[in-house]
């Protein structure tokens, strides 16, 4: 279990506390309006109302103490920017922002932030992926070149093992899983046989995923 004090309970905030809750995590949320205050309060460890950008409140917080602090204020950039500089000044271990453009998050990482995500944008890219490439059922981005991707077998493997289809050398491609209605195997054996109606899960970049069509 992990503490998380989060900052900006919109969209973002409110879905990132919920789910740090339902995971066990102790989760203290903060937002400057009383209705989203009110609202966390059912779901979040605790919750305050208040104004990240005063000093005085925020030291009141003890944000030392948490594992990770989550900017998540959406609507204010100039607000978000005065959070994560204050933040790291009151010596906050591991500061997550959020970011709507590349220029915020130059200024963020700049001003102390240990890492920043483009939440619409990251959102929108992966369903993208998913909606617009026949066989692709999920897209998980590690960076610029490489991601995981969820893809039916190709009718070419059914019946053959991994071992046969060499797949890390004639696709390169690293079949991470195999997801089988409910059943899921990861890191597979080369003796692994392929059937029709599973989708494996592998990791290469968009090139890779072209042979993989063939």
């Amino acid at each position: 279990m992990r503490s998380f004090l989060i900052i900006g309970l919109g969209r973002f905030g409110k879905h990132m506390a919920k789910t740090l809750t339902k995971h066990k995590n102790e989760v203290l949320a903060v937002d400057i309006r009383e209705d989203r205050v009110d609202a966390a309060l059912k779901y979040v460890t605790n919750a305050q109302i208040g104004d990240a950008t005063d000093p005085r409140f925020m030291e009141e917080l003890g944000v030392r103490n948490f594992d990770i602090c989550v900017v998540a204020i959406g609507d204010n950039f100039q607000s978000s920017l005065e959070t994560t500089a204050l933040l790291k000044e009151m010596g906050a271990k591991y500061v997550f922002a959020r970011a709507n453009r590349d220029i915020h998050k130059k200024f963020l990482l700049h001003n102390g932030a240990d890492e920043v995500v483009y939440a619409e944008r990251e959102t929108a890219e992966r369903f993208a992926v998913k909606f617009s490439s026949e066989g692709i059922f999920d897209y998980f981005k590690l960076n610029d070149e490489y991601a995981i991707y969820e893809v039916a077998v190709p009718e070419s493997w059914v019946g053959k093992t991994l071992l046969e289809k060499n797949v890390r050398q004639k696709y390169g491609l690293n079949v991470l899983a195999i997801k089988n209605g409910e059943a899921f195997d990861t890191l597979p054996g080369p003796d692994h046989r392929f059937v029709e109606d599973e989708t494996i899960l592998v990791l290469g970049n968009k090139e890779s995923l072209k042979w993989l069509k063939r």
